[in-house]
């Protein structure tokens, strides 16, 4: 295997990777039309990897555009999501105040006798165990 063949097979395979994955992404989205979409294809593999080649190269194309749209209204400065914002400096005074179920202490109350009682009788059988 030469380096182009080695090179396009790589290539190609990614670009399957990626069109399986966008693929994946639109059955979940439509899982009706995905169906009917791939039982028309049935178990022809050599169609299926051709088809997902070429979703992964439109795919592909479009993340490439994206990533140039968004380089290209780059200003040249990244934000820095650690830096303060003009809002973060100012003062809140907040007062926190629990929130008290009675439902829940009681049940919390309960449970904790049983817990008691239930240690009191283990405490007794291994007393009369010895």
């Amino acid at each position: 295997m030469d380096f182009d063949t080695l090179t396009e097979f790589i290539q190609k395979s990614f670009r399957v990777s990626l069109g399986a994955a966008a693929s994946a992404v639109e059955a979940i989205q439509d899982p009706q039309a995905s169906a009917t979409k791939f039982s028309d294809i049935g178990t022809d593999f050599d169609r299926l990897a051709d088809e997902l080649e070429v979703k992964g190269a439109l795919t592909e194309k479009e993340a490439r555009e994206f990533v140039d749209n968004v380089s290209s209204n780059f200003d040249g400065q990244w934000p820095n999501p650690f830096a303060p914002s003009p809002a973060s400096s100012a003062t809140v005074n907040t007062v926190a105040k629990p929130v008290v179920d009675t439902g829940i202490q009681a049940e919390i109350k309960a449970l904790t006798e049983q817990l008691s009682t239930i240690r009191q009788e283990i405490d007794q059988l291994k007393a009369q165990g010895s």
